[in-house]
């Protein structure tokens, strides 16, 4: 058997947290689906149920307070909390799409400063990378971040960021080399 086979192999705990999510999401997210989606308020009695249960940010290492699970597992809560509510996942999947260019690509002080307070739950994370005239097309990205003695200067404009106003902390996407074209985005 090759490698590849292995690939989409469920691990042992997969099943479980399959079913642990979906009877979460069944008694706490669910029954209050509709009201979420026709009032398009924040569900904070959603975020703090999946807190409460651990499921709010399954992807953040161990070494930063947080379960460590793997990709397929955050997939699992995300699709799980999904079949109940579309837009109570986003809690799960924004804050993993927001925290995965720190795991990437952060220096250790910029982990071990915001990874902790999202595993606990006490702040989550937002993505800004849509622009009015770049949504689908990240490379058309106008927003540029200019290096001024030990910090970027952000200019230019973001929309469409989920779960703004409400997350602590924001991973903005900008252009730091514009003759880089599409690569220069950070």
């Amino acid at each position: 058997m090759s490698l590849a086979s292995h690939l989409h192999d469920a691990a042992e705990e997969h099943p479980m947290l399959r079913e642990t999510v979906r009877a979460l999401a069944d008694d706490k997210i669910a029954p209050r689906a509709a009201e979420a989606d026709e009032t398009g308020e924040f569900p904070w009695d959603v975020y703090k149920a999946l807190v409460a249960a651990d499921l709010h940010a399954v992807h953040v290492p161990e070494q930063y307070g947080g379960a460590g699970a793997d990709a397929l597992a955050a997939v699992i809560v995300i699709e799980e909390v999904a079949r109940a509510c579309a837009s109570s996942s986003l809690i799960p999947a924004v804050n993993k799409l927001g925290t995965v260019p720190l795991l990437l690509s952060a220096s250790e002080e910029l982990k071990s400063r915001y990874l902790p307070p999202v595993a606990r739950g006490e702040a989550m994370f937002s993505y800004a990378l849509s622009e009015p005239e770049a949504g689908s097309d990240a490379a058309a990205m106008k927003t540029r971040a200019v290096l001024d003695g030990d910090h970027y200067v952000l200019d230019g404009v973001k929309m469409w960021i989920t779960n703004a106003g409400v997350s602590e902390y924001y991973t903005v996407m900008a252009v730091t080399d514009p003759s880089a074209g599409a690569r220069g985005i950070s």
